[in-house]
């Protein structure tokens, strides 16, 4: 929808981009600006940058991944919304009432629907926990040994071992099956009926961090399979943009964070006191997980609590991977004793556990341990290969002074000179560090190209031209009193390539009705990726922003893109003849002859 114009400005105002960045991304002053770790894409070196200097446009751009634009372009990014929800958003937050509008209304109410069907699936869960026909729920829980604040604080319910019970329940609060389904509490069957998507589960539902039930876990209390159920992607949830307890685990205030595989665990070592447990719902971590935990997680550190059997040391290799590119510090639980938390907790207690914690090594020692597993120290061949593969781990470690130190306890359990591993290790961090700038280089080329394809295709082909109507975009974007003489010099179908011909001509329609150009007025019109687009070009040509030789600027461009254009079209008509070529000519020029008039 149109938002009023007086709107968007109010809310802009009222919404300080480096006050709500901040609650996302811990950012540190850099000269007039503020920089910070992307949190759109894994990097160690803060690219992200916050521009709050100028306060009629304040915006953020991502020298590394091109992420950019607004406040809200922030927000439907951030929080995975669309252009609407996230004013929404805003609004909410500066105690603003939004216009009336009907615009997305559907999709807008289809979500607000869901989060209420959720809300009211919760509530059945739990009373039919309560009911006769939660006993054998009851029974599981006291195995688990689970206490009623615990079951009260996660809202653990049940649903019954029927086909329709939930399906019932709903339909009788006014919900109709295809809401239903589209919550993903209802499946539709063969025969074009719908059925219950949990039966005889245990049910935990799954919160977002600001306490809406956008999702469940079902967990059988059996061994039939699957053990562990979630919910299917739907419109307010997306298993692998969300973590489990996050709601809670963010304000404990530990300074860390313990990664467990599944809600079970985490339940268990709350209840044990561990209020900083999250999980990763049965699923081996994403990069948006990682990037989720280094928001809150900036200054702190992340303990792997996997399972001890061969997938979850699968799975803690590949969330180490992910955690050290997002810029997270990393310690690893090894257990003994117990296959999880849940069970370790059990056998040895909560202080027992917390003794683990806070003894439990960081990821070198985890991948050194690991490695030294695989081979007989007896044996000469093996103590070859184990030195060659910890030479490995070791030339890794970024800091010389760290490599130091784990060279000299190698140096001890391989009895032989610290000097000669170090050695190797400069060795094997020279080639590092060339597949390292080689990684970079293949991956900044995909990004390339892969957002040139995205956004704006033709450029590659015309790349003078585009940089030209960037020029012009830029000019215009910062002087819209120049809007008549770039209209006398070029049009926007002179443009070679569309996206551009869009950004100019939405910029051009601000201008040409007398107001200020400005990013937040641009948002509805654009994806986030393609406002990262614009205000990569914005921050790019932002030399125009002073006005310094405008004019002679607005000529040359305005010349190379006709230049471009007519190249295009001549190559388009070189099979006609002289006579159609000349008429083309007379023909264009009273085009732009009449428009100047």
């Amino acid at each position: 929808m149109a938002l009023p114009e007086k709107f968007l400005m109010d809310l802009k105002m009222k919404s300080d981009i480096v006050e709500i960045i901040s609650g996302y991304v811990q950012l540190r002053r850099r000269g007039n600006s503020l920089v910070g770790l992307c949190p759109f894409h894994s990097e160690k070196t803060g690219s992200f940058t916050v521009f709050a200097n100028d306060p009629a446009n304040p915006h953020y751009y991502c020298f590394g991944c091109g992420a950019g634009g607004d406040v809200i372009t922030f927000i439907r990014s951030i929080e995975h919304l669309d252009y609407i929800d996230a004013v929404k958003f805003l609004a909410d937050r500066a105690g603003m009432q939004m216009p009336e509008e009907n615009a997305r209304e559907d999709y807008r109410a289809g979500r607000a629907r869901i989060l209420q069907m959720n809300r009211d699936a919760a509530r059945f869960f739990y009373q039919r926990l309560l009911s006769d026909e939660g006993a054998e729920a009851r029974a599981y829980i006291v195995k688990r040994q689970l206490t009623t604040q615990t079951v009260r604080h996660f809202g653990i319910g049940f649903a019954p071992n029927s086909w329709d019970s939930l399906l019932r329940h709903l339909r009788a609060k006014g919900y109709r099956d295809e809401e239903i389904r589209n919550a993903g509490l209802c499946v539709r069957g063969k025969n074009g009926g719908f059925y219950d998507y949990f039966r005889n589960r245990m049910m935990v539902p799954i919160l977002d961090v600001r306490g809406n039930v956008i999702a469940f876990g079902g967990r059988v209390m059996d061994d039939s399979q699957p053990k562990y159920l979630n919910s299917p992607d739907t419109l307010v949830f997306k298993k692998s943009h969300n973590l489990f307890n996050l709601n809670n685990a963010k304000s404990a205030g530990a300074g860390r964070f313990i990664l467990a595989e599944g809600y079970m665990d985490v339940i268990a070592m709350s209840q044990a006191g561990f209020k900083e447990a999250v999980a990763t719902l049965g699923t081996a971590i994403t990069e948006e997980q990682a990037r989720i935990i280094a928001r809150y997680m900036a200054d702190g550190e992340v303990i792997v609590a996997y399972d001890s059997d061969a997938a979850g040391q699968k799975a803690t290799k590949k969330a180490i991977q992910y955690l050290e590119a997002a810029g997270v510090k990393v310690r690893v639980l090894q257990m003994q004793g117990g296959k999880d938390p849940d069970e370790y907790i059990k056998n040895f207690g909560a202080d027992r556990f917390g003794q683990l914690l806070n003894s439990s090594g960081n990821q070198i020692e985890y991948k050194l341990g690991v490695a030294s597993t695989k081979y007989n120290m007896e044996n000469e061949d093996d103590k070859v290969a184990y030195f060659k593969e910890a030479v490995e781990i070791l030339a890794t470690i970024p800091n010389a002074i760290t490599r130091d130190v784990y060279a000299g306890k190698l140096a001890k359990e391989l009895e032989v000179s610290k000097d000669s591993i170090l050695q190797e290790v400069a060795r094997s961090r020279r080639a590092y560090e060339k597949r390292r700038r080689n990684e970079a280089v293949r991956a900044e080329q995909t990004r390339v190209f892969a957002k040139r394809d995205r956004i704006n295709p033709e450029r590659g082909d015309a790349l003078r031209a585009a940089r030209a109507e960037e020029g012009l975009i830029c000019i215009l974007f910062y002087h819209p009193e120049m809007c008549g003489r770039i209209e006398e010099l070029v049009q926007p179908e002179d443009f070679v390539t569309e996206f551009n011909r869009s950004v100019y001509q939405s910029i051009y329609r601000i201008a040409k009705g007398g107001e200020i150009p400005d990013t937040t007025l641009l948002g509805a019109d654009y994806t986030p990726e393609q406002m990262g687009r614009i205000m990569e070009i914005l921050t790019e040509n932002d030399r125009f922003a002073g006005g310094d030789e405008t004019e002679r600027a607005i000529e040359d461009f305005a010349a190379c893109i006709r230049g471009e254009r007519y190249e295009l079209k001549t190559a388009d008509i070189k099979q006609k003849s002289l006579q159609e070529i000349e008429q083309y000519l007379r023909e264009d020029l009273g085009k732009r002859k009449g428009k100047a008039r």
